[in-house]
C-alpha cells in the first residue's frame, strides 16, 4: 500500500485565491457591518490599531423628563467605513463587534470612492444632516453652487422645504439635507 501525503492549503489561501491579486492590494472603502450600537467602539478600536476608518456622526436633541441632552449618533447605525486593502481585512474581522465587511456571497465589495467623498463633504462643511429612508427613484439633480457644489443626489420635498438626499447604494442607506435657497440641475444619466 502506497500513501502519499499532500499539504491541505489554509483556509485563508484558499479564500485569496478568489481575488485578483490587484484587488487584493488596493486600498479601497469598504462597509463594516457591526453588531448593534457598537460603532463608536469599533471606530476607537480600528483607530488604535492604525487602520483608517470613518464613521459619520450627527447631531440629535433627545429630551428626556428633566432635560435635554445634544448626542452625537451614526448616521449610519451598524456600519463604519474602512479604508485598507482587502488582503488586511482579517485585521478589521478580528476587531470585537465587528460581524462582516458587506458584500455578496461572502466576497467584500468596495464601496466607490465618491459615496465616501460625498458623505465628507456633507459633513465637513457642518451642514445639517440626518438619516433618510433609502429611495430607489425621484428626481435626480445636481447642487450648482455653495459648498456642496457638484454633489449629485435625489431631491424630495417635505413640509414645504426641499431635502436633498445622498444615497450609499451597497449599504442601502440614505442621508438628507435640507437645501432651500440652493441653485439645483436636474441630471439624466443614460444606463
Amino acid at each position: 500500500m502506497n500513501l502519499t501525503i499532500t499539504s491541505v492549503p489554509r483556509a485563508e489561501s484558499i479564500r485569496d485565491q478568489q481575488f485578483s491579486s490587484a484587488a487584493l492590494t488596493e486600498v479601497r472603502w469598504y462597509a463594516a457591518y457591526t453588531s448593534s450600537r457598537c460603532e463608536k467602539r469599533v471606530a476607537a478600536e480600528l483607530k488604535h490599531l492604525s487602520i483608517e476608518s470613518f464613521l459619520p456622526l450627527y447631531s440629535s436633541v433627545r429630551r428626556w423628563r428633566d432635560r435635554r441632552v445634544k448626542l452625537e449618533l451614526p448616521l449610519f447605525p451598524s456600519y463604519v467605513f474602512v479604508h485598507l486593502p482587502l488582503f488586511e481585512r482579517l485585521r478589521v474581522l478580528r476587531v470585537p463587534g465587528v460581524v462582516r465587511l458587506v458584500g455578496f456571497s461572502k466576497t467584500p465589495v468596495p464601496l466607490p470612492d465618491d459615496e465616501i467623498a460625498r458623505i465628507r463633504t456633507i459633513l465637513h462643511d457642518q451642514i445639517r444632516v440626518e438619516p433618510h429612508p433609502y429611495l430607489t427613484v425621484g428626481k435626480r439633480v445636481r447642487i450648482k453652487t455653495g459648498p456642496m457644489e457638484g454633489l449629485e443626489g435625489i431631491i424630495v420635498r417635505r413640509k414645504n422645504k426641499l431635502r436633498f438626499v445622498v444615497t450609499v447604494e451597497l449599504i442601502q442607506r440614505a442621508v438628507a439635507v435640507e437645501i432651500d435657497g440652493i441653485e439645483i440641475e436636474s441630471v439624466s444619466h443614460s444606463n
